[in-house]
Formats: C-alpha cells, sequence, structure tokens
C-alpha cells in the first residue's frame, strides 16, 4: 500500500512543473521588455491621435520610422493599436514568472495553455515582422524590442515544455534542449537579423 501511494505521489509529481530562478527571471524580463516596449507604443498612438503631426522619438530617419508603423492597418490587426494586446499578454508573463519565483508549481495543462499563447505571439510577431519589412517598409525600435523579447520568450517555454515532457519529443531534442535553450532562439533572431539587414542593404552601407 505505502508503495502504491509513493507512485501515486510520484506521478502527480510529474504533472506539475516549477522553473528554475533563472527560468522565472527571464520569464519577468522578457514580460517587462515587451511591456515596456508596447506602453511606449501606446503612448505615442494616442499623441498621433491627438495631434497627427507628432513626430515619435524613435523616428530617426526613413527607416527607422516608429510613426510609419504606428500609423499603418497592420499596427491594428484585431481593430485596435496591436501594443493594447501586448500590454495585456506582457503583463501575464510577468506574472508567471513571479508566481514561480515565489515557488508557484503549474500542472501540465496550465503549461500547453501557456507555450500556445506564446505560439500565438511568435506568429503575430512572424507577420508583424513580414509586415514591417516587405508593406510598412519601416522599423519601430519598441517594436523590435516586443520581437525580441517574445522570441526568446516563445523558445524557452517550449524548451521548457519539451524537456519536463509536457510536449512530445525524442529524447535526443529533450537532452540538447537542455544544454543549448538559447540556440533556436539565438537562430531565430540571428535569421530576422540578416531579413532586416538585407532587406535595406543599401541604407545601412551607404
Amino acid at each position: 500500500m505505502e508503495r502504491t501511494a509513493d507512485r501515486g505521489r510520484d506521478e502527480r509529481a510529474e504533472r506539475t512543473a516549477g522553473g528554475s530562478r533563472a527560468f522565472a527571471a527571464l520569464l519577468v524580463i522578457t514580460g517587462a521588455a515587451g511591456l515596456l516596449a508596447s506602453w511606449v507604443i501606446t503612448l505615442d498612438k494616442f499623441k498621433l491621435l491627438e495631434d497627427p503631426d507628432f513626430t515619435p522619438g524613435c523616428s530617426l530617419n526613413p527607416v527607422v520610422s516608429c510613426g510609419s508603423v504606428i500609423r499603418s492597418d497592420q499596427a491594428s490587426a484585431f481593430g485596435f493599436p496591436n501594443p493594447m494586446l501586448g500590454l495585456a499578454a506582457y503583463a501575464v508573463v510577468i506574472c508567471v514568472g513571479m508566481s514561480l519565483l515565489a515557488g508557484a508549481r503549474f500542472p501540465r495543462w496550465y503549461w500547453l495553455t501557456f507555450d500556445a499563447g506564446c505560439l500565438f505571439g511568435v506568429g503575430f510577431v512572424s507577420w508583424l515582422q513580414f509586415q514591417s519589412l516587405y508593406r510598412i517598409n519601416a522599423l519601430c525600435l519598441w517594436c523590435c524590442l516586443a520581437w525580441v523579447a517574445t522570441v526568446v520568450l516563445f523558445w524557452y517555454v517550449t524548451s521548457f515544455a519539451v524537456r519536463h515532457r509536457f510536449l512530445p519529443a525524442p529524447g535526443g531534442l529533450r537532452s540538447f534542449l537542455d544544454e543549448f535553450t538559447w540556440v533556436p532562439p539565438v537562430l531565430h533572431l540571428g535569421i530576422v537579423g540578416m531579413l532586416v539587414l538585407t532587406r535595406w542593404w543599401d541604407f545601412w552601407t551607404s
């Protein structure tokens, strides 16, 4: 009976997981970075609504032009300014990180839901990156900060879910992510950086 009870406790423990302090801190930092970017862009949007001639502080040249991005149709993809979505989403990320720092453990369904939200975030960010580079033809520095935060967040949360067997994956992949969690986000951001570099190569090198 004791062995059965111990096995039951072990199985219940495997269905929940808490993160390390480093992982929790990463959630807080990425969430705070995204929240800051969303807050600044939201304020600039309000200022543009009040004064159409307002120029955001990060509009530095024809390429790095936050005003062009904020005025675009893509900046309100769901019928309201995109950063308002970020204000809510990144706040949730901070709350999860702070909970982990306090010692919280969450069940499998919670982590999968959280990872699904991160997947939506990185997918939406990828769409915005394409729109910014090839349709709007301008970059917003605060948007770039949100892009970096979202990409790093997605890969670390997904890696966490894989390593804790919440997502099915081969043992070799779990071992790789356990040792080299930083590789996927670095490669992802490196590809985005190369796209930005090549898109305006003549401008950067002139």
